[in-house]
């Protein structure tokens, strides 16, 4: 469980096949051989640590599923990827509730400044449209944001100057594709009116 909180910004250091290794400013020490660490947004399990002269590596195991539903696929050496840890019990709730459990893949259409931030347009296959709600949370690539507007398959969030530095958004362009994770309740919610019908 985690809390779309990024405490890291990563760097895939290389992949072969499904398996990933990810340098990081974790210290090795503080991670547990089958940790779930978030990687942009996809809850992974750490199956090797070593000591790096950043902090650490860790390398993780990909699925075919998570493959072919998240941007993992595309990922090639020097990626940059937002990291969070799980969260610990009493630990603060600073985001909202998410598993890293993409649902999948959602294209940015625009980006415009709006203030001091900045404005993100995001595209989202039609079935995962009906669980985006005005004010209501997402997860994207493991970040916690909150929904501004909704217009059909169509939505939009903003991003402050911290979230920009502090993130991979900063560095996110037009027709980039960034991983989903619909809010937990909502996903609920529907199921349960689908039952009902």
């Amino acid at each position: 469980m985690f809390t779309g909180l990024v405490t890291d910004v990563g760097e895939l250091v290389s992949r072969e096949g499904g398996t990933f290794k990810i340098r990081s400013r974790y210290p090795a020490a503080d991670i547990a051989i089958g940790a779930s660490i978030a990687c942009g947004g996809c809850c992974l399990t750490a199956t090797v640590i070593e000591v790096d002269d950043m902090g650490s590596q860790f390398t993780v195991d990909v699925s075919n599923e998570t493959l072919s539903k998240t941007t993992l696929g595309s990922w090639v050496s020097g990626e940059k990827v937002n990291l969070e840890r799980s969260m610990t019990a009493g630990g603060e709730l600073g985001g909202h509730v998410v598993t890293g459990h993409v649902d999948g893949v959602a294209r940015i259409s625009d980006i415009r400044p709006d203030g001091e931030s900045q404005r993100f347009m995001f595209e989202v296959p039609e079935n995962l449209s009906m669980y985006i709600a005005p004010k209501g949370s997402v997860a994207l690539d493991g970040t916690s944001l909150t929904v501004n507007e909704v217009a059909g398959n169509t939505f939009g969030v903003n991003l402050i100057p911290h979230s920009l530095e502090v993130t991979t958004w900063g560095q996110r362009n037009v027709g980039d594709a960034v991983n989903l994770e619909v809010d937990l309740f909502a996903r609920y919610v529907a199921r349960l009116l689908e039952y009902r019908r």
